[in-house]
């Protein structure tokens, strides 16, 4: 027996330290791939690595970053949450038919209330999701319809233009720092307090534990439909948050506003290593996942690809992302296992 430690135990800190490694190597490999992929671009056409052009595409990155903080909460239970965009879209039109009658209220007020009602409409699904037991993907379908029909019967099919919207409400997610858009930092923020919230804190112990094994984490004391319903709630108001940036940014809402946009950010969180199965994943996996996407989605148009190409072209990518961290992921899980057992017999 090795001083200082059990077998179990040592089988334990075995797996989590493969689990890091495992996580840090699948980072980096994607840091390298970006990189190599700016280069390459950039060979082809000169004008995407130009200061101007990349601060560009992370500025119309921003706020996908923002929505795979999101769902990276949730996917490490276990869950899914497929009603993002459309809590985009109608938080972005609730807070936006507000601005109609308030154009000159601080733009405090424009990003609490669509956090606020964002995060209600997370607190429904993971209700449902936490406290009745209905499958995450059956209710964040549903609550993707219902929120999007709720868009019309409010609005009654009409848009609201920017023409409508007050200079107030639209200029602050427009406003430079250092040549990065106001929705570019809310996302940095955003991440370091997901960040710091999943590494630092007890609810963030919670969450990965929820994710890693809900029995285990249920006879350790956590309330695991707590935690579910915690990230849904999460999710949403972050996703409430960025309707409103999405609506003043572009200076519309309406009812398909980013359609088909979750699918988006899902990607992103797996291609960044945040896994399906939960209880594996990080902040800056997801960021790293959002960041390959967008630079993707920028690049095609610099390189003068067919916009009938642009979309196959992206959906073979991200396929292509997925396929790949998925079989690694498989094959890292198979080392971390048997790491683990060569330290069981050593004990």
């Amino acid at each position: 027996m090795v001083p200082g430690g059990g077998g179990r135990h040592g089988d334990g800190r075995a797996e989590r330290r493969g689990l890091n490694r495992l996580t840090e190597n699948r980072e980096a490999a994607l840091a390298v791939l970006i990189v190599a992929m700016i280069v390459a671009v950039g060979i082809y056409a000169p004008a995407f690595v130009a200061p101007a052009s990349l601060l560009g595409v992370l500025n119309n990155t921003a706020f996908l970053f923002m929505l795979v903080l999101g769902q990276t909460v949730v996917l490490l239970t276990r869950g899914i949450d497929l009603s993002v965009a459309a809590n985009l879209a109608l938080s972005g039109m609730l807070v936006a038919l507000v601005g109609q009658y308030g154009p000159d209220m601080p733009a405090l007020v424009y990003l609490t209330l669509g956090a606020l009602i964002g995060a209600v409409l997370g607190l429904v699904i993971g209700l449902l999701v936490g406290w009745l037991g209905i499958p995450p993907i059956v209710v964040s379908l549903g609550a993707l319809a219902i929120y999007r029909g709720l868009i019309v019967v409010i609005t009654g099919g009409d848009q609201v233009n920017s023409s409508e919207m007050g200079a107030t409400f639209q200029n602050f997610p427009r406003r430079e720092i250092l040549g990065l858009t106001s929705s570019f930092w809310i996302a940095v923020a955003l991440a370091v307090l997901t960040h710091v919230l999943l590494t630092s804190t007890r609810i963030g112990r919670g969450i990965y534990a929820v994710g890693g094994n809900p029995v285990a984490a249920r006879y350790c004391g956590i309330d695991v439909e707590r935690v579910q319903v915690l990230v849904y709630v999460l999710s949403g108001a972050i996703a409430g948050l960025a309707g409103y940036l999405w609506v003043a940014h572009y200076g519309v809402a309406y009812s398909e506003i980013a359609v088909g946009y979750e699918l988006t950010v899902i990607a992103a969180c797996v291609i960044g290593g945040i896994s399906i199965g939960g209880g594996l994943g990080s902040v800056p996996g997801a960021l790293l996942g959002a960041l390959f996407l967008g630079t993707v989605v920028n690049a095609l148009p610099t390189m003068q690809v067919s916009p009938f190409w642009q979309m196959a072209i992206a959906g073979a990518v991200i396929l292509g992302s997925v396929v790949l961290n998925a079989r690694g992921g498989a094959h890292g899980a198979k080392l971390i296992l048997a790491e683990a057992r060569r330290k069981g017999e050593t004990t």
